[in-house]
């Protein structure tokens, strides 16, 4: 199957994304925090005073960012399966293991149960 794609440039590695997109995004909007600074080994690096060397980095991630998105779109009404379909969830199990407690609505519930009894009962 032949898709007609066109880039401009060469697309993006999630680490670029990151570097020269989100982080700089995120701390210029002050939504950063510093941390340490660790090696591959985990442990953490130390200056030439024998202290922590640190960095500030955006709160977020991408995946925060993600989750944030369809908590949104939950809360805009959409419904499950559409939720599932714009995330990209091989199944509706994935997306109401994520987001199923976001549709919850108490209230929904009540009037349900409510409607039923009446209905059961013919009050």
């Amino acid at each position: 199957m032949a898709l007609d794609l066109a880039f401009l440039g060469r697309v993006e590695s999630h680490s670029n994304l990151i570097e020269r997109g989100l982080e700089p995004i995120l701390i210029a909007a002050g939504i950063a925090e510093v941390r340490p600074v660790v090696a591959q080994a985990g442990k953490p690096v130390l200056d030439a005073s024998g202290a922590p060397e640190t960095v500030v980095a955006g709160t977020y991630g991408m995946h925060s960012l993600r989750h944030a998105c369809a908590s949104l779109w939950i809360e805009n009404g959409y419904n499950p399966k559409q939720i599932q379909r714009l995330m990209g969830h091989s199944s509706i199990e994935v997306t109401f293991d994520g987001y199923g407690h976001l549709f919850a609505d108490a209230e929904a519930d009540q009037r349900a149960a409510e409607t039923l009894q009446a209905r059961l009962l013919g009050s």
